[in-house]
């Protein structure tokens, strides 16, 4: 089973939001808070595998609460999605910085909100829908902070399987494009995450951003 926490300070979308998840036999809605405060203490209390945490919020924003949960070890097992009424909120890149799994716009259909539920329960980012590509092309459109020093424990493949994961490809089309298997296309991410001491892939994706491993594109 699923447990999944909502957090938004808007009572209809998590209303809305509940009536979906509750609606599946392998999801179960925890608890509910409003602000970035209550959602934080009901984090530690329940321990949901998914929070749906809303970017904006009074008392304590997403991005807030989402850097509480990461520097938790207790609440490792913790995947935070993030909402947003915007495609390209400006917040969404300091909440991937932060340790959010990704994130999603709240008029997404029901079954894609379904299956990014189920995908962040596996530990799995939500980082490849091309809305999410074109938001880390804007705002990385910069210099690198870093000149891939970041990187330098990787091997070549690993650094090279990094890359196509910054590009939004998936393990299984990653495999395709290095011609290996789609569980050593995984293990060389998750020897990577564990090099760079990245709490899961986007914050993986956003150091190959901030290293120079890959540059956004200019459109």
């Amino acid at each position: 089973m699923i447990r999944v926490l909502l957090v938004d300070d808007q009572p209809l979308i998590r209303s809305g939001f509940r009536v979906l998840l509750d609606l599946e036999d392998d999801i179960e809605v925890v608890a509910e808070a409003a602000d970035g405060q209550e959602g934080l203490a009901l984090v530690k209390e329940h321990l949901p595998d998914v929070a749906l945490i809303d970017i904006q919020m009074p008392v304590m924003d997403g991005v807030r609460a989402t850097r509480h949960i990461a520097a938790d070890p207790a609440l490792a097992g913790v995947h935070v999605v993030m909402l947003t009424n915007y495609g390209m909120d400006e917040y969404v890149l300091d909440a991937l910085r932060a340790g959010a799994a990704g994130f999603l716009v709240k008029d997404i259909v029901p079954e894609d909100f379904l299956h990014a539920v189920r995908v962040a329960a596996r530990g799995d980012a939500l980082l490849a829908p091309a809305i999410t590509r074109k938001l880390i092309d804007r705002y990385v459109a910069q210099p690198p902070a870093r000149t891939g020093d970041g990187l330098k424990e990787l091997t070549g493949r690993e650094r090279e399987a990094v890359a196509l994961a910054a590009q939004g490809l998936s393990n299984d089309e990653i495999a395709d494009r290095l011609v290996i298997s789609p569980s050593t296309a995984k293990t060389h991410i998750n020897r990577a995450m564990s090099k760079v001491r990245a709490r899961d892939r986007a914050q993986l994706v956003v150091l190959a951003y901030e290293s120079g491993l890959v540059a956004p594109r200019s459109s």
